[in-house]
């Protein structure tokens, strides 16, 4: 027979749900940690036994519990922060869900001390399986009166007691401890104005000991030493209401500290602890181009992301977020900690050049002979001389292709002072020196398909550059400097917007063709984007003959510029569009690696393609058409030098 389906019984349910949330002693501490910094606590002391497996002991001198309170403290939903559904949208507290007190009293043995400010006595209250317990038999079971201080104290004694099986799987209790310092230690470099404590029991040393008034450069150095301190870079991330980014900050190594240890980084969302791994992926990659082979950086990110945007209710220990627009709040943090990287680390041997070229220092005349040139400036440096490449057989340039029709026109006068004032910022934000680097640089080749890196020459230097960087800024100062005047490429036949959008959202695209649709004026007279009245697509601008965007970004560009060109504005109008038709025409990323056999011909053809593209028209375009901003300087890492190599060669 089939067997009947049954409810489990209650302490089943609750012994598994406090599984999910207590996997260990540190999680444990974490929940009560977070439960002390939202009473307003000022200091938090944390101690020890046998790894938090015997005794788990916090106290704090946060507003205490009410005594009316303590009956339902330890059970299951309930809590001080959530009243309905809708709160969860803007929750901004550690704790709201009721399960962390509830969760520990079922698997251990569970003391709570707690005094009001304006009660002239504390209560004690022992708690289990979530209801109140008499501290020993033939006792009440009520809260007793007790000499305390105003805050809380929670004592937790003999976790996992009743789960023979998680506390066989634990190591060590010095493993364990060493976790809930780790843990406390995270929390004390962030939360500021709160001084934490954390030792052994009957140890007078601590493992973590940080004042509240120290700053967040002192935390880092009381929890995770001097090495690190003394090499950290403060970063700041700038809002973007757009993508519901409050802001953020962090303190990051700079590029001369790299430890072997891989510190896992510590990130805040929204003051809570969390992972995020597409954070780390990207911030670690963008390490790898400062610190040897096998090095590690120290990372503290902290954000702030508007809590309509943000689910805190995705796992069971709150260890995990999901919020939207991760990939552009990603990218922003990415180019907070490029910029922040670029601006320093001048001792290194290779470094990123903030100051990539001062121009030529005249010396006075003098009648001295001349002196015998050294043999590493004998170097062809001049990017006009012959290169080998011209040897080979010729084959036709991209901008010879044919199928151009040239059509008489005017060119607009264009009189808008929003887009003289773009023009403008470019202008304020020039770099000089590294202006002149990349109009008479000279192209060596391309160095990775996938994080799209060339390596261009200038003078007896030889420069690591980001094209993707490089070209993303050429593509935007061209919408900027032909508004209103691109070529027309020509779509042949037209291709339906509803079927482009399908591709790129799963959404209703009917919203998103209305859009395009209802602006295909503007679209058409200022952009070059041409769109039929029946939301047929017969054209895009073209920014640089003979140059071809990928179209398999064609659907998702669409479908950005109907939701992220902010069309309220004027300024930002053209700007946030000249930001996005410049990420469509940026060449696209092409895997370096071994690729589906299927796939191998076509991204070998696009490779091929790319790199032509590159190295015939579109560096030269960066040579005679792009101003340089300060911004890129991170973009471009010089890698090695004649002079220096000579005198590595001489020593050897």
């Amino acid at each position: 027979m089939a067997p009947r389906i049954k409810a489990l019984d209650t302490v089943v349910v609750n012994k598994i749900a406090a599984g999910e949330i207590i996997v260990a002693p540190a999680n444990a501490i974490k929940e009560m940690l977070e439960n002390s910094i939202d009473a307003g606590s000022t200091t938090v002391d944390v101690v020890v036994k046998d790894g938090g497996l015997k005794l788990l002991q916090i106290a704090d001198n946060g507003c205490g519990i009410d005594k009316d309170d303590l009956p339902i403290l330890c059970e299951r939903f309930t809590t001080s922060k959530l009243s309905t559904f809708e709160d969860l949208a803007a929750i901004a507290t550690y704790g709201f869900r009721g399960e962390a007190l509830a969760s520990i009293s079922h698997i251990a043995h569970v003391m709570v001390t707690t005094r009001t400010p304006d009660s002239p006595v504390g209560y004690r209250a022992t708690y289990a399986d979530g209801k109140l317990v008499p501290a020993r038999p033939g006792a009440s079971a009520e809260p007793k009166p007790t000499a305390a201080r105003p805050g809380t104290q929670i004592v937790v004694e003999d976790l996992f007691y009743n789960v023979p099986s998680r506390l066989r799987a634990f190591r060590s209790p010095a493993d364990e401890y060493n976790r809930i310092a780790d843990v406390v230690g995270r929390y004390a470099i962030h939360t500021a104005g709160v001084g934490f404590t954390c030792k052994k029991q009957g140890e007078s040393q601590y493992s973590v000991l940080v004042p509240a008034q120290a700053s967040a450069a002192d935390r880092i150095r009381a929890v995770f030493g001097g090495s690190i301190a003394n090499e950290l870079v403060e970063v700041a991330v700038a809002a973007d209401p757009a993508l519901g980014l409050v802001g953020g900050s962090g303190w990051v190594t700079n590029a001369n500290y790299s430890a072997k240890k891989n510190h896992q980084p510590v990130f805040f969302i929204n003051h809570r602890l969390v992972t995020c791994d597409p954070l780390k992926k990207a911030l670690v990659g963008i390490y790898q181009a400062f610190l040897p082979k096998g090095g590690h950086a120290f990372m503290y990110v902290a954000l702030q992301i508007a809590p309509d945007r943000l689910d805190v209710n995705v796992h069971p220990t709150k260890r995990e977020v999901r919020f939207m627009n991760e990939d552009e709040i990603v990218q922003r943090v990415c180019d907070a900690l490029q910029q922040a990287l670029g601006a320093v680390d001048e001792s290194r041997s290779y470094k990123v050049q903030t100051v990539i070229y001062d121009g030529p220092t005249l010396a006075p005349p003098s009648s001295a002979p001349s002196k015998r040139p050294y043999e590493y400036n004998l170097v062809r440096t001049d990017a006009k001389e012959r290169k080998i490449t011209s040897m080979f057989e010729r084959t036709s340039r991209p901008d010879e292709a044919e199928g151009y029709v040239r059509v008489e026109r005017e060119r607009a006068p264009v009189h808008l002072a929003s887009v003289k004032g773009l023009r403008e910022r470019v202008s304020a934000d020039a770099h000089a020196g590294l202006t002149e680097l990349l109009t008479n640089h000279t192209f060596v080749g391309v160095v990775d398909d996938e994080k799209r890196l060339a390596a261009l020459q200038h003078d007896v230097k030889l420069f690591l550059v980001d094209y993707g960087a490089l070209t993303n800024e050429l593509f935007y100062q061209i919408g900027l400097a032909d508004f209103a005047n691109f070529g027309v490429i020509e779509l042949a036949p037209p291709l339906a917007l509803d079927d482009l959008l399908r591709l790129a959202t799963d959404d209703d695209v009917a919203a998103f063709r209305d859009s395009l649709v209802d602006r295909r004026d503007m679209l058409d007279e200022y952009f070059s984007v041409q769109i039929t009245a029946d939301g047929l697509l017969t054209g895009l601008p073209m920014l640089i003959k003979g140059y071809l965007p990928s179209m398999g970004k064609l659907p998702t560009f669409l479908q950005r510029l109907a939701t992220r060109v902010d069309w309220a504005d004027e300024t930002e109008c053209f700007r946030t569009f000249m930001r996005e038709l410049a990420l469509f025409y940026v060449p696209q990323s092409l895997p370096d690696g071994d690729v589906e056999p299927s796939q191998a011909d076509a991204v070998a053809a696009q490779r091929q393609t790319t790199h032509a593209a590159l190295e015939k028209l579109l560096f030269p375009a960066i040579a005679r058409r792009l101003v340089a901003t300060a911004g890129l300087l991170p973009s471009v890492v010089e890698i090695a030098s004649l002079p220096g190599l000579y005198k590595v060669f001489e020593r050897c």
